[in-house]
């Protein structure tokens, strides 16, 4: 008869990943290929070497595909690791390496030793001492204290894109020195983000990742690098223990739910930090290559779609069921809100590549019922072409529009026909979201994310400055549709200053007076640079942390930004759930479009402006804005009001603060029959009541 390791049980296949029972813990992990496991317990994180290694007997310990055991006595806060052997043939596509201590693919947490060493996965011979290791978590030990997702409509939401490490790791932040740069650091600045206005953080990555896959001397800081997808990333911890990145991370969810703000992570499930053929084998490669990845004609090579050397096989039904069971994880036992996926459209693929009409994986989360009241934001394009905005596939999933952010850049820069592709990106991109019953709001608008200029630097430079990042300025996009308006980088040139000021609050307005829901920008809205580089996924310092300085010196600018986040939150029109441009029986449309003159509005080619008036004199909100890209002002012919309404000013911005903004909209009229809007800038009119006069229903003369 067959005997296990002494002191253990054959344990169960099921749940994967490590399970804690009350008299010991259960592992379980798949492998197809494999034809003996190890399974390597250590005392500490730092260990050169396991305290015990336990064998797994595929004759007792081996279920189908899936390897597992049961451990008496273990608990939570359990170190370990797998060690696999099978056959190391590249051009059958197996890379075993029994030399390489693994992660388990279900960890819920990472532990590494002081020394980790990314080069000891990649070289041959033995890694265990610099590796990283897995952490066994018993999620039911932690006290929710009644938190539960908070289910925001996504008509209702404002999103801010920020880094957890960056929003408080600059000296300026005034977080407590060991809470910098962490979890417990973003709880001491979640009064600033309540007080700019907005509903939701979507996180970067969080998701442990390798932050020593980058280029020599620099550091992986955006964390587009994943080493295990239910793990709460370990250096954004302030507490070391081996579990308390789960702890402080659910800490910061729930303070953030009290605050009645959400939770979305930016997640990466289209590729690994194992790269190419050339990269570490840290998990998935040593467990099973063909299942994990897309491999290429030879076998031997990955198919590469993401630009990082490999793409998950999302297709494969073993990498259907982890991500899908991590998205439930992250939800019932982490409580977050929502995700985005990163270059979703690697997930539309088959196991060969090819766009899927129907692809399973997406089918399978938009239906799952523990994400039903979960946000889905795709990326919906990847980095092999698959381009997908306005045709991703399903009934709920919403993306970010690339194209809002385009045709607003190219607009404000004064390019050439762009004046009818503003308007549709105003109304909410009818033309990209036509398929009946479709929400404008699952158009993600945005101007700027982490991927690109800051949008004061989109106003201050033409071309990307990227040669910290050691790759000859050879790496980011060149398609950044920015101007620089007269000077490349800072100046002291008091007229391109004001000039640049001006078309940032620009931005600002479009974005949020358009239809959709909008998403800004970490320290956007206080002019933070990262001094012309466009891709600073590996400037971890100053150059990418928020500058907390700048809330003073841009209090204006801060000021102006928080006004139009609460116009727009104040205004249900801003929240409906059906386009402005659609129109009912014996309705009008809510959005109309002018020119300088009204119902004339300029669609040629070389036009620069655009006015509009959105809702109606019988409604709760009439709004007038008038834009003009055109570098000599512009007279534009208002719509006539009740006799005892008037339009009143709510945005210039050519004007100086504190009047670019008035919030007290009743008390500034503007003149009745034109208004002049200087160039470069925007203007939007409220109509409100005449001082003094009471309700008149005759209209104007």
């Amino acid at each position: 008869m067959v005997k296990v390791s002494t002191g253990v049980q054959a344990g169960n296949s099921f749940p994967l990943g490590a399970t804690v029972y009350p008299n010991g813990v259960n592992f379980c992990v798949f492998s197809k290929r494999a034809i003996f496991m190890e399974l390597l317990l250590f005392d500490d994180a730092d260990a050169p070497k396991p305290s015990r290694i336990i064998q797994l007997n595929p004759d007792v310990n081996r279920t189908f595909y899936y390897w597992h055991v049961f451990v008496p006595g273990l608990k939570s806060g359990q170190i370990y690791g797998y060690r696999v052997y099978g056959p190391y043939s590249p051009f059958e596509g197996h890379r075993f390496d029994g030399w390489k201590v693994l992660l388990d693919p279900y960890t819920r947490a990472v532990a590494f030793p002081r020394n980790f060493d990314r080069e000891a996965a990649i070289r041959g011979g033995d890694n265990c001492p610099y590796a990283m290791r897995s952490v066994v978590v018993d999620p039911s030990e932690y006290d929710w204290e009644g938190d539960r997702p908070l289910h925001t409509p996504l008509s209702k939401t404002l999103i801010y894109e920020l880094h957890v490490k960056g929003f408080t790791q600059h000296p300026s932040s005034g977080v407590t020195p060991a809470k910098r740069g962490t979890y417990a650091g973003l709880i001491e600045k979640i009064p600033y983000l309540k007080s700019l206005g907005i509903t939701a953080v979507e996180l970067l990555p969080v998701q442990q990742h390798d932050e020593q896959d980058a280029p020599e001397g620099l550091t992986n800081y955006w964390g587009y690098s994943p080493v295990a997808f239910f793990a709460p990333h370990q250096s954004y911890s302030s507490d070391t223990d081996p579990l308390g990145p789960v702890n402080e991370f659910r800490d910061m969810v729930k303070a953030f739910h009290k605050a009645g703000i959400e939770v979305i992570l930016d997640v990466v499930f289209n590729h690994t930090a194992e790269g190419d053929e050339h990269g570490p084998t840290f998990c998935f490669r040593g467990f099973e290559n063909r299942a994990y990845y897309m491999l290429d004609s030879t076998m031997a090579g990955y198919a590469n779609y993401t630009g990082c050397g490999n793409t998950v096989n999302g297709y494969h039904s073993i990498v259907r069921r982890m991500l899908s069971d991590c998205l439930d994880y992250w939800v019932t036992e982490m409580h977050v809100d929502g995700f985005r996926f990163d270059l979703a459209s690697v997930l539309a693929r088959d196991e060969m590549g090819r766009p899927l009409e129907s692809p399973p994986l997406l089918w399978s989360i938009e239906s799952d019922p523990v994400l039903a009241g979960s946000k889905l934001i795709a990326e919906a394009w990847d980095a092999a072409g698959l381009y997908q905005v306005g045709t991703f596939v399903g009934h709920k999933w919403a993306e970010w529009n690339g194209q809002f952010r385009d045709d607003v850049r190219r607009f404000v820069r004064m390019d050439n026909q762009t004046v009818p592709r503003l308007a549709a990106r105003i109304a909410g991109s009818p033309d990209l979201y036509g398929e009946p019953d479709r929400e404008p709001s699952r158009s993600i608008n945005f101007v700027t994310s982490h991927d690109g200029f800051t949008l004061n630097d989109l106003v201050t430079y033409n071309h990307k400055h990227n040669h910290l990042n050691r790759e000859g300025n050879r790496d980011g996009t060149d398609a950044n549709y920015s101007c620089n308006w007269g000077v490349e980088g800072p100046t002291d040139d008091p007229q391109v200053e004001a000039l640049r000021y001006r078309q940032i609050k620009n931005f600002f307005t479009i974005l949020l007076l358009s239809q959709g829901t909008p998403m800004l920008l970490m320290g956007d809205e206080v002019r933070r640079t990262q001094q012309g580089n466009n891709n600073a996924y590996c400037q971890d310092n100053e150059l990418s942390w928020f500058d907390w300085s700048l809330v003073e010196k841009n209090k204006d600018l801060l000021r102006f930004v928080k006004g139009l986040i609460q116009f727009n939150k104040q205004n249900s029109i801003f929240h409906e759930g059906r386009f402005w441009t659609e129109v009912a029986e014996q309705e009008k449309p809510r959005i109309a479009w002018h020119g300088v003159r009204l119902n004339q509005p300029d669609w040629a080619d070389h036009s620069h402006s655009l006015a509009f008036t959105l809702g109606g004199p019988d409604s709760d909100l009439y709004l007038y804005a008038a834009l003009n890209a055109y570098h000599e002002p512009l007279s534009f012919e208002l719509p006539a009001l009740l006799s005892s309404e008037c339009w009143c000013l709510l945005v210039d911005t050519f004007l100086s603060p504190p009047n670019d903004f008035v919030p007290d909209k009743s008390v500034v009229p503007a003149e009745q029959d034109h208004y002049r809007v200087e160039p470069h800038s925007v203007v939007v009119l409220v109509a409100g009541k005449r001082p003094g006069e009471e309700n008149d229903d005759e209209p104007g003369q």
